[in-house]
C-alpha cells in the first residue's frame, strides 16, 4: 500500500513539474512524437497490406494447384519459360481421366478484348475461356443468374458470364441477365454475374473479367495457346499429393524423359505466401531500424532535459532526502516524470497517425490499426521513457543530502 502510495505521489510530483515547464515538456516530447507516429504508420501499412493480401490471395485458393508452363516467381530468365512447349487440351484432358486425388479440374486460356454494349465500351477486358467446372474449382459464387452448363461449355454455345464492374458499368439500373454483349466483334449472351471478388495482390481486377465456353474462344480468338490448369485438391492436407500425382501424370503426358527436369510449372498459393512474407520482413527490418532512429534522437533529447532537470532541483532533492525519502524515491520520482513524458508523446503521436492511416487507406494504400499496434506505441513510448530517464534518475537518487542543500 506504501509503494502504492510512493507512486502516486510521484505521478503528481512529476505533473507538477511538466506543467510548470510547458514548452520544455513539449519539445522534449516532440521527438518521441515523430518516432511514435513513424511507428504506429509503418506497422498499420504493414497490418493493412497483410490482411489486403489475405483477402486477395483467397481468389487464388488455397486447395487449387495451377499447371502452368512457367513457375510464379522462378529463377530462370522468362525467355527460358516462354520456349517451353505449350499446355495444350489434350493433355488436360489426360491429366483429368488419369487424376484420382483431385475433386475437379479445369483448363482456362485468356486474352484482353474490347467489350461493347450499345454505345458503351469497356477496353482491356480480360477474357476467360473455360468449362462448365470453372465455378466448382474456384468456388465463385453467383451474384445474379447461373454459370454455363456443360452442355453449352461443350458446344460452344455464345454465352458469358460477367464480372460485376462490367456489370456496374453496362448495366447500373437494368438486370443484365439475357442482354447481349459484343467482346471484339461477337455478339454473347449475358447468363449470369459472378459476385464480387476484389482485386488480386491489387497487381489487377478480378471483376473485369468475361468467362465464356472455351470451345467458344478457340473457335474466335485462336487456339494456339498455352492454358493454364486449374486442379482442386480434396484438402489443403492432402495439397502435396495431389501436386505429386499431377507432375506424375503431367510428365507422362509431356513426355518428359526420365532425370530430366520438369518442363512445367505446378504452382500453388504457397509461392505467393513466401515472396510476400520475405518482400514484408525486409519492409519490417528496414522500418524499425529508421524509426528507431528518430526514438534514440528523441530519448536522447529526453535525458538531456531530464539531467538539466535534476540540476534545477538538487536543492529540493536535498529537503526530500533530509526529511526522510528514500533513494527509491527519488529514483522513481524522476523515473515516473520521464515516463510520463514520452506516454504523453506516444499519446499524441497515436492520436496524429490514426487520421493520417485513414487519408493512406483511402488514397495510398490499405492500412488498419488494431488495438495491438496502440498497445505497441504506448509499450515503445514507456520503454523509451525507461531508458532515457533511468540515468538522470539514479544520478539524483545517489545525491548527498548536505551538499545539495548547500546547492544555490
Amino acid at each position: 500500500m506504501n509503494f502504492l502510495l510512493e507512486i502516486r505521489e510521484n505521478i503528481f510530483i512529476s505533473y507538477k513539474a511538466i506543467t510548470a515547464n510547458k514548452l520544455r515538456s513539449f519539445l522534449a516530447t516532440l521527438g518521441i512524437v515523430i518516432g511514435i507516429t513513424s511507428v504506429t504508420l509503418m506497422q498499420t501499412a504493414i497490418e493493412g497490406i497483410n490482411r489486403a493480401f489475405e483477402k486477395s490471395i483467397s481468389a487464388v485458393g488455397a486447395d487449387v494447384l495451377y499447371v502452368q508452363k512457367f513457375e510464379w516467381f522462378g529463377k530462370e530468365d522468362w525467355s527460358y519459360y516462354r520456349n517451353r512447349k505449350d499446355i495444350t487440351m489434350s493433355q488436360f484432358e489426360y491429366l483429368n481421366r488419369n487424376s484420382q486425388t483431385a475433386v475437379t479440374m479445369c483448363p482456362t486460356v485468356g486474352t484482353p478484348k474490347t467489350l461493347k454494349y450499345g454505345d458503351l465500351s469497356l477496353e482491356n477486358v480480360f477474357v476467360i475461356g473455360s468449362t462448365n467446372e470453372y465455378q466448382t474449382t474456384f468456388g465463385s459464387n453467383m451474384e445474379d443468374g447461373r454459370f454455363f452448363t456443360s452442355k453449352e461449355s461443350d458446344g460452344g454455345y455464345p454465352v458469358c458470364v460477367i464480372g460485376t464492374e462490367i456489370k456496374n458499368a453496362f448495366f447500373e439500373n437494368k438486370d443484365p441477365i439475357g442482354k447481349t454483349i459484343k467482346i471484339g466483334s461477337f455478339s454473347f449472351k449475358i447468363i449470369g454475374v459472378v459476385e464480387k471478388q476484389g482485386s488480386l495482390l491489387g497487381l489487377f481486377s478480378l471483376d473485369n473479367r468475361v468467362i465464356i465456353p472455351i470451345e467458344r474462344f478457340f473457335r474466335l480468338f485462336g487456339g494456339k495457346r498455352s492454358l493454364s490448369i486449374n486442379i482442386k485438391a480434396g484438402d489443403v492436407k492432402y495439397l502435396d499429393d495431389t501436386k505429386e500425382e499431377v507432375t506424375s501424370i503431367m510428365r507422362k503426358a509431356r513426355k518428359v524423359p526420365y532425370g530430366e527436369k520438369d518442363d512445367f510449372g505446378v504452382n500453388q498459393q504457397e509461392a505467393f505466401k513466401t515472396t510476400f512474407e520475405s518482400l514484408t520482413s525486409l519492409i519490417k527490418i528496414i522500418g524499425t531500424l529508421i524509426t528507431s532512429l528518430s526514438l534514440i534522437v528523441g530519448s536522447v533529447g529526453i535525458a538531456n532535459i531530464m539531467f538539466v532537470s535534476v540540476k534545477e532541483r538538487t536543492k529540493e532533492i536535498g529537503i526530500r532526502k533530509a526529511i526522510g525519502a528514500k533513494r527509491s524515491t527519488i529514483l522513481y520520482q524522476f523515473l515516473i516524470e520521464s515516463c510520463t513524458i514520452c506516454l504523453l508523446g506516444g499519446f499524441i503521436g497515436i492520436m496524429i497517425s490514426f487520421p493520417i492511416s485513414l487519408i493512406i487507406n483511402a488514397y495510398v494504400l490499405p492500412t488498419a490499426m488494431p488495438l495491438w499496434v496502440i498497445i505497441l506505441g504506448l509499450f515503445v513510448s514507456l520503454l523509451f521513457g525507461v531508458m532515457a530517464g533511468f540515468f538522470p534518475a539514479w544520478s539524483a537518487s545517489k545525491m548527498d543530502p548536505v551538499e545539495s542543500l548547500r546547492y544555490e
